[in-house]
């Protein structure tokens, strides 16, 4: 069930219409199948082919906020056929199987579920043989909820890291650049653990689906170093606030003193193979078929969109203008549409999530504007630390603010988006939706 916070009829029910024609085209358990076949004894993954009868074992592991349906996929086409299992879903993202175990932990910031589960996990990965297949399930967050330090480096370490860099407004690449360098799993090092078969299916939250970010890369050649992890800490001004242990294991690498996350070229790599099954891109096609079947002009502007939300946002607010006034670039009634995913540097100690903040900036771009509103939707259906998927803004919101005594501009400096929202009654709340390919961002003209 979805609930999009818009007072005019028509245009909650289109919002609802496009977003939801967007989450089915990037559904984790209908992509799983529709890319895995098992007949014969012969198993195909993409266009790759593994012949089962030639595996003695074939152990499923994986993590991921998609990954709990994309675990029930798998175990739709291959069934007993399958020896064991473990997926690691975000708090509240579980769904039900038989032969994958699923545990829940902490995301975006690492916890002691996610701790013991990747150490469950790579003691099982350790167990395997050459003859034995190993299906890797990955999806958006695995990063988090696949925390295994390197040694030397505690849970906290991981913890304090994390948050730092989430506050600082680091990119997605960036973050996981570090988080490599601080891993014993991430960056090809889960491939590297075992002489088995390795097929990663994987779902795409990362702009330009690069398969070394998503996830941290565990089955992929890592093109980070940890010189490049610790100018990110630099660039950031995080350095000399991360833990010393760190800061120790960094520059530890830098003097060669430890070994390098695997790179391209490496032997390892010539038994892995990573299928990519859906992205970001899917799901802003969909939204533009949907959109048009409605009746509406569209414009995707990019499935590519990068930067701090609150700059995006201004963005939205310019063209929202230039429809308004002029009837440019698209005349209404028209749908802008853009995918990817924006940052948000931290400086206050409010509540919100990058989609919300987005629409609370769009909302005073936009402001006295009739019949348009802006939208920031997060695709897993939990936008930041909330339970939302995002919220949506319209020419009134600045009003409606100022009526309900809440300070628009004070709310955006301390971040404070949800509670905002919250009152206003401006939320998307969709709940858990088993997948996440970034963002959404939507500006609808009527």
């Amino acid at each position: 069930m979805m609930h999009v916070g818009v007072s005019q009829p028509r245009a909650r029910a289109l919002l609802a219409n496009l977003f939801r024609a967007g989450l089915q085209a990037v559904d984790p358990y209908e992509a799983v199948c529709s890319q895995v076949r098992f007949r014969r004894g012969q198993l195909t993954i993409g266009s790759q082919c593994h012949s089962l009868c030639t595996h003695h074992r074939l152990v499923v592991v994986g993590a991921g906020k998609a990954s709990g349906r994309m675990a029930q996929a798998l175990e739709r086409r291959l069934g007993a056929r399958i020896d064991t299992g473990l997926v690691v879903v975000k708090y509240g993202h579980g769904a039900p199987t038989k032969k994958i175990q699923i545990v829940e932990a902490g995301h975006p910031v690492p916890d002691t579920a996610g701790l013991q589960a990747s150490r469950k996990m790579m003691a099982l990965v350790g167990t395997l043989k050459p003859d034995d297949l190993l299906i890797v399930l990955l999806s958006g967050g695995a990063s988090s909820l696949l925390p295994s330090p390197a040694s030397g480096i505690s849970l906290k370490d991981k913890q304090q890291t994390t948050t730092l860099l989430l506050r600082s407004g680091a990119t997605i690449h960036e973050m996981n650049a570090v988080r490599k360098h601080l891993s014993c799993l991430k960056g090809g090092q889960l491939a590297a653990a075992t002489p088995a078969r390795v097929a990663s299916v994987i779902l795409s939250d990362v702009i330009g689906n690069d398969l070394g970010t998503i996830g941290s890369g565990p089955t992929a050649p890592d093109p980070t170093t940890f010189q490049d992890a610790w100018g990110i800490l630099e660039r950031y001004e995080v350095v000399r606030k991360v833990p010393a242990s760190v800061r120790r294991r960094m520059k530890a690498g830098i003097n060669n003193a430890l070994a390098e996350t695997p790179k391209a070229g490496a032997a390892i790599f010539r038994r892995v193979d990573n299928v990519l099954i859906g992205d970001n891109q899917a799901a802003v096609d969909a939204v533009v078929k949907a959109a048009k079947g409605q009746g509406l002009r569209t414009l995707v502007l990019s499935t590519t969109v990068t930067g701090e939300a609150r700059e995006i946002a201004k963005l939205f607010g310019a063209m929202a203008r230039e429809i308004a006034s002029r009837g440019r670039p698209i005349p209404r009634p028209c749908c802008v549409i853009a995918g990817g995913e924006t940052t948000v540097t931290i400086r206050g100690q409010g509540k919100g999530g990058r989609a919300q903040e987005f629409a609370l900036a769009a909302a005073m771009e936009i402001a006295g504007l009739t019949d348009l509103w802006v939208a920031g939707f997060a695709t897993d259906g939990t936008d930041g630390p909330t339970s939302v998927a995002g919220a949506v803004a319209d020419g009134g919101t600045a009003v409606r603010a100022r009526r309900g005594k809440l300070n628009l501009s004070r709310a955006l400096q301390a971040n404070d988006a949800y509670p905002f929202f919250k009152k206003l009654h401006g939320h998307i709340v969709t709940g858990p939706t088993g997948t996440n390919v970034n963002d959404l961002y939507l500006l609808l003209a009527l």
